[in-house]
């Protein structure tokens, strides 16, 4: 069975309303006698289109993908996130993991696009494309390259649209490929998701600076004394005790601060606060969170700008 990527939110696409009532066909087979072999199908614009922007969608190459959107989703997908922008690709060839793209052709010349993950290989065939005015309309099947039998392949209908001279995707299947759409719920989806991992990253810092503390006897100077260092042994300065990036003060969309409360960095008295906040608020976070001093944790939506100690209590 060919391993299809679940993306965790609904895919929110509306209905394509073009109803074809006359269309043009590709260059098609004709044989020059009873048994002559089909002669080669000579792809036309819409199909190398579409045979590119699978491959691109296969490796999850982001900068070859935008070539095939039309000029208002190229601009919506530059706005989203980084996962939301893979998890688009990966509706393409349903697979999860990123693949190699090899090209081929069929005995009719129908060219097929092979797309090798470690786990599976798809293999999507393209048909001839139905032309009118600036549309085409592509049949694809997809399949398991191993399953001789077929049993698993799927046919939809790829959609494409001419837009200053070239061929752009258009639609999957009867929907409508419209990204502006669907930044809300993609943004909705990953928020919770960002703003649960900037809570577990507070947490990871607070448990750092109270072991550094039982260690030095004082609190770090600043996040980078908890980080890896670049070489040698752990030491004050760098005492591998957070991951890198936390370290560096950015973790999943969130930008995360410490703060020593007071002069003093020595014993247990001294104290510190912790914060987190949204790079891009509305799309990496809503909610700001904030550590005090008494290691009580604390959330609420500042509009972006850090919390404070009399934002709700947080579990």
């Amino acid at each position: 069975m060919i391993k299809i990527y679940k993306i965790p939110f609904s895919l929110a696409l509306m209905s394509l309303a073009f109803v074809i009532q006359s269309s043009a066909q590709e260059s098609t087979s004709k044989t020059e006698g009873p048994g002559a072999p089909p002669a080669p199908v000579a792809l036309t614009g819409p199909t190398v289109a579409l045979r590119d922007a699978l491959s691109a969608a296969c490796s999850q190459t982001q900068t070859e993908f935008v070539r095939f959107l039309t000029a208002r989703n190229k601009e919506a997908f530059s706005r989203l996130t980084p996962t939301a922008r893979v998890a688009l690709m990966k509706r393409f060839v349903l697979l999860n993991e990123p693949g190699k793209a090899t090209f081929s052709t069929n005995p009719s010349g129908r060219p097929i696009v092979r797309c090798a993950t470690p786990e599976v290989t798809t293999e999507m065939q393209i048909g001839g494309a139905e032309l009118r005015d600036n549309l085409a309309f592509l049949p694809l099947i997809l399949r398991n390259a191993s399953d001789d039998s077929a049993s698993d392949a799927r046919q939809i209908t790829m959609g494409m649209v001419r837009e200053d001279g070239e061929w752009k995707l258009l639609s999957l299947g009867v929907l409508l490929l419209d990204i502006p759409a669907l930044e809300v719920e993609w943004d909705a989806a990953e928020i919770e998701s960002t703003e649960e991992g900037a809570i577990d990253a507070l947490k990871k810092i607070a448990a750092a600076v109270e072991a550094y503390r039982n260690k030095y006897s004082r609190l770090p100077d600043s996040l980078a004394n908890l980080a890896p260092p670049l070489r040698g042994a752990p030491n004050a300065d760098a005492a591998a005790m957070l991951e890198a990036d936390l370290a560096a003060g950015t973790k999943n969309g969130y930008t995360l601060r410490y703060v020593i409360v007071g002069a003093s960095t020595l014993g247990a008295p001294a104290k510190y606060e912790l914060s987190a906040t949204p790079l891009q608020y509305g799309r990496t976070g809503q909610r700001s969170f904030f550590r005090d001093a008494n290691g009580v944790l604390h959330g609420a939506d500042h509009k972006g700008a850090v919390g404070g100690p009399s934002d709700p209590a947080v579990e």
